[in-house]
């Protein structure tokens, strides 16, 4: 799992390069009149805003529990990051789009492309500074896995959300820097509208895959069959356990998850032998998924009570 300072760093570093960007761009925009610079001044903009969002569901997600919130605040997280993917599929992609649209009814050539590349080569080099950083926290815990398969099962949109808007930003600014470069070249001024209308596309697609992601960490999603396969042979290999049923997981956050077993003892255990079991099943499952912070064991052989904890 990646650490939440190399996450946080991730997020600085997202929120002020989206800052200056998105200054430079709407001031190359506004000297240039380039339609496709106006909606990657959006874009940054957008993408600035979401870096906030994403900090402030980070720090309430590191709340602790309390009377009102006894298994904590965890699921801040995914809910800010649902409101982030909400802005970039309506304010990115649809504000990206509709200028497009508008340029491409009233086409305006670009009197003068310098401002353009100037600000666009910045640009590039800014944000590849800022993915660079997300993609350092993204591969923290990727281990050999390949990277379309660490990010369908990455749990942290502190993580996945940004490096996914830093990528955005990057396609962004190459399709920006080829809609100016050939409408200017080609005197052509609907390669700028249309270069703003493939933008607004890449945030919708963006946005969609987000969306997709926070609502099943939202709704409740279990850990992966592995990790479930796992935990149910470490506590079949446990001495005192006669049978135990199919785990239960629920992610609660990134590195926070809920683990509920219905275990079987053996018959000539005493009460407090199985509360010793129990406690050493919870250390043992701990050690190797230290992300279980919350384990309920209920133990089937005692025929009058429940033994959780």
């Amino acid at each position: 799992m990646s650490s939440p300072n190399s996450s946080k760093f991730a997020i600085y570093g997202a929120i002020g390069a989206n800052v200056a960007i998105a200054a430079s761009k709407f001031v190359a925009a506004y000297f240039t009149g380039s339609s496709a610079m106006l909606s990657e001044g959006i874009h940054s903009l957008v993408d600035s805003g979401n870096g906030i969002l994403i900090l402030y569901g980070v720090k309430q997600a590191e709340k602790p529990a309390d009377k009102r919130h006894p298994f904590g605040r965890s699921k801040e997280l995914y809910f800010w990051a649902l409101i982030v993917a909400i802005l970039v599929f309506s304010v990115g992609g649809g504000m990206s789009f509709y200028e497009g649209i508008e340029h491409l009814k009233h086409p305006a050539p670009i009197t003068d492309p310098t401002w353009n590349y100037w600000v666009l080569g910045l640009s590039l080099l800014f944000e590849g500074i800022s993915c660079f950083l997300a993609f350092k926290a993204f591969n923290a815990d990727r281990g050999d896995t390949g990277f379309w398969e660490t990010l369908r099962r990455s749990k942290d949109p502190s993580v996945f959300a940004i490096l996914l808007e830093d990528l955005a930003a990057l396609l962004g600014l190459v399709i920006a820097l080829a809609g100016v470069y050939f409408g200017h070249l080609l005197n052509n001024p609907y390669l700028d509208g249309a270069a703003s209308i493939a933008i607004g596309v890449l945030l919708v697609g963006v946005a969609l895959f987000l969306i997709y992601k926070t609502k099943r960490l939202l709704v409740g999603t279990g850990v992966d069959d592995e990790t479930v396969d796992a935990i149910e042979a470490l506590v079949r290999a446990q001495p005192h356990v006669e049978q135990v049923g199919p785990p239960l997981t629920s992610y609660l956050g990134p590195a926070d998850v809920i683990l509920a077993l219905d275990v079987e003892f053996k018959d000539n255990l005493t009460a407090e032998e199985i509360e010793h079991a129990i406690d050493k099943l919870q250390d043992d499952i701990r050690a190797k998924y230290p992300e279980m912070k919350r384990i309920f064991v209920e133990a089937k052989s005692l025929s009058s009570r429940v033994v959780a904890r």
